[in-house]
């Protein structure tokens, strides 16, 4: 991928040339091409983070260090699966865990997310031809921050969710009002990132089925599976890519 974040709008070749360039390279996906000729014009790109910017799942880091991985990564599964609507796994895992602020605090301490490898060339590249980079998560926006900071995103440019605490920093619950809250929520906070900001070309990136339902607004979908590859994000990819190279 970070082959073609490098490319200049002005010089961006069509898909066929791209693809020809691979030699005898195997892609796979629906429309590879187009996914390639649309990273290489993008001027906005869209990457999921969990198990995708990150190699694992935030808030299965989170229900671990809590003594509740089983049950919270058993949610996880079904809603990266599709198998069930976003905001109700959401609610469940949350109503598992009930994080207060000084668990996340503990858990990032003792457990720094990881990146995936070769994320953080393909953000610097695509910041260097300067194309705008989003963080698009159903993740929580605490957790984020942190990944966003080492790979240089803006906390403006996080859309994820709010974990609410009361005066002591106990657990309240989550702002529903969050676009990523809900089950449809990646392709609403496309929207609004694209009308705010009136991007032409925009890239979605990710490794569930939630991502997938980002295009449209995105031009192109780009399923990862470099952590999980899911069959049904499979299907429904552009481009199906293993690493960031």
């Amino acid at each position: 991928m970070r082959r073609y974040a490098t490319t200049p709008s002005s010089q961006t070749p069509n898909g066929s040339d791209i693809l020809a360039s691979y030699s005898s390279d195997t892609h796979i996906g629906q429309n590879v091409e187009h996914a390639m000729e649309m990273l290489a014009k993008a001027d906005a790109v869209c990457f999921d983070v969990d198990s995708t910017v990150i190699d694992e799942e935030g808030i299965d880091v989170l229900a671990d260090t809590l003594g509740k991985g089983p049950e919270v990564t058993a949610w996880t599964t079904k809603a990266m699966d599709g198998n069930i609507k976003f905001e109700d796994a959401l609610a469940a895992r949350l109503e598992i865990i009930q994080p207060s602020k000084t668990d996340i605090a503990n858990c990032l301490e003792k457990h720094p997310l990881r990146l995936s490898p070769g994320v953080d060339r393909l953000v610097d590249a695509l910041h260097k031809r300067g194309t705008d980079v989003y963080l698009v998560s159903g993740g929580f926006r605490l957790m984020i921050e942190p990944v966003a900071e080492v790979l240089g995103v803006s906390f403006d440019r996080i859309y994820a969710n709010t974990i609410t605490f009361d005066e002591n920093g106990d657990y309240t619950g989550f702002d529903s009002n969050e676009p990523t809250s809900a089950d449809q929520g990646k392709p609403k906070a496309l929207t609004m990132i694209k009308e705010k900001y009136g991007y032409k070309t925009m890239v979605m990136v990710g490794d569930g089925a939630t991502d997938a339902q980002a295009k449209p607004p995105a031009d192109a979908f780009v399923g990862f599976g470099g952590v999980v590859a899911r069959a049904a994000v499979k299907d429904k990819a552009c481009w199906f890519v293993h690493d960031f190279e």
